[in-house]
């Protein structure tokens, strides 16, 4: 295959039309699994690499980052060829006490310390893409920005990207960057998929007023637009797609199993379809994907060549219908 690329927002920054996500890296993919996963992405053209601070926290927060450093470690290009986000929100170990004041959240205070530990863990002098993980309403936005512009000024970072944001969140911070002469926000990373359509109510429309690229986290639904069904019936009864099946409503498990019927008749795997749908959509950049396997990276691959026709976008929306754009999808 071959990989398609695109501008990440309003930028001049090229990244790959799939993001690898790394959350499963350190607790689900041990660090050798990790490290293979991360060269076949690199190798079918996969760029744009998406951690956090808090990944890991299974075994250890800040333990994705330094499984990532030891593979930028190894050279060969690694880092060069890398487009590195990472979050910065969560609250981390800090002096022997998680939950220590201070050790969280976006004040610059924390920014500066939280940026200064992900260097170090990634093994970088910097961060090309670094994304607030949440809003964080007690901190003015004068503050958060300041702290921002210090560190491009320092090259430490060099976009600022947000996460979990709501439409107005997105607006906000953008007209603060503006009083201030800053670049402001490139990229939302957001849920959304089929099953989970709300951003399109108000997030996608200002992500594409303000120039905001959209990396799409947890595309597949947590494994149920991956072909949940089909798994489960061919699988052991105490099998995770099994347990995730049993938990399906009867309106949910009508239409997955419409969802992979159709898949069927395309002859691609549902979770590529899924991906494929999500290239479709004119505000997506880049889903972020996180194959625990590389088998699992591989079906995600595939979603770059898939070619939906208006025909499969309708069936698709009359399986899982979406939203308009506020304020027509509840009112005149």
């Amino acid at each position: 295959m071959t990989m398609a690329y695109t501008h990440l927002g309003r930028t001049g920054l090229s990244v790959s039309r799939l993001g690898l996500g790394t959350m499963n890296f350190g607790g689900l993919a041990t660090a050798d699994e990790a490290h293979g996963i991360l060269d076949a992405a690199h190798d079918s053209g996969v760029n744009l690499i998406d951690t956090a601070d808090v990944y890991g926290w299974t075994v250890r927060k800040g333990l994705t980052e330094e499984i990532l450093g030891d593979w930028f470690a190894r050279g060969g290009g690694r880092r060069e060829r890398t487009v590195l986000a990472t979050k910065v929100y969560g609250t981390m170990e800090l002096e022997g006490r998680d939950g220590w004041p201070n050790a969280g959240r976006l004040s610059a205070l924390n920014i500066r310390r939280a940026c200064d530990a992900s260097l170090r863990r990634l093994k970088t002098d910097h961060i090309d893409l670094y994304q607030m993980h949440h809003i964080d309403r007690r901190t003015p936005w004068d503050e958060v920005w300041q702290a921002m512009e210090v560190l491009v000024a320092q090259g430490k970072i060099l976009y600022v990207g947000s996460s979990n944001f709501a439409g107005w969140h997105i607006a906000t911070a953008q007209a603060a960057a503006v009083r201030q002469g800053m670049y402001g926000l490139v990229s939302e990373q957001s849920i959304y998929n089929l099953l989970q359509r709300n951003v399109e109510l108000e997030v996608l429309p200002a992500a594409q007023h303000h120039g905001v690229g959209v990396l799409p986290y947890s595309p597949l639904e947590g494994g149920l637009l991956g072909g949940v069904l089909r798994k489960a019936a061919a699988a052991d009864p105490e099998s995770r797609s099994a347990n995730a099946a049993a938990k399906l409503t009867d309106e949910r498990r009508t239409q997955v199993q419409a969802y992979e019927d159709l898949c069927d008749e395309l002859g691609h795997a549902p979770g590529t379809v899924a991906l494929a749908w999500l290239l479709h959509q004119p505000a997506v950049n880049a889903p972020i994907v996180g194959p625990r396997t590389r088998g699992q990276l591989d079906l995600a691959l595939e979603a770059v060549e898939v070619e939906l026709d208006a025909a499969v976008l309708g069936r698709l929306d009359e399986i899982f219908p979406g939203r308009r754009e506020a304020p027509e999808d509840y009112a005149w």
